[in-house]
């Protein structure tokens, strides 16, 4: 059963070794991830000129359980959006949420602004 969804700056945080990343490595084998977070992270990999090959590396080396987006997902982070719109969330960011909000579990994020925000979802950050 997990116990929180990691947002993708999370997850970038573990991978680059800064501040808060002992945190994201406690998480790991309990943590869910949204599939748009997941392709966020792999963006900023290869915008670092992480090959592909390594990508899948990085990837299968971490134990965090990947969900899928589907219509319901986005009508669930559709749903954020009045309540994101004058913090900057993305829509990644609000998959993140959708996903928490859908699980009823923490999230993990380095964005600060997400602790302004009544989501209904637990907001814990790692900076």
């Amino acid at each position: 059963m997990a116990d929180v969804v990691l947002d993708a700056s999370a997850v970038l945080a573990l991978l680059a070794n800064e501040r808060g990343a002992e945190q994201v490595q406690k998480t790991l084998g309990s943590a869910l991830m949204s599939a748009v977070n997941l392709a966020e992270v792999l963006a900023k990999l290869s915008d670092r000129g992480v090959p592909e090959a390594e990508q899948r590396v990085i990837r299968m080396s971490l134990d965090i359980e990947v969900r899928s987006f589907d219509e319901r997902s986005a009508w669930r982070a559709s749903g954020l959006r009045e309540v994101t719109r004058t913090h900057g969330l993305s829509t990644g960011d609000r998959a993140c949420l959708a996903l928490a909000l859908e699980e009823r579990i923490p999230v993990l994020t380095t964005d600060r602004a997400w602790s302004k925000i009544d989501s209904g979802v637990e907001i814990r950050t790692l900076r």
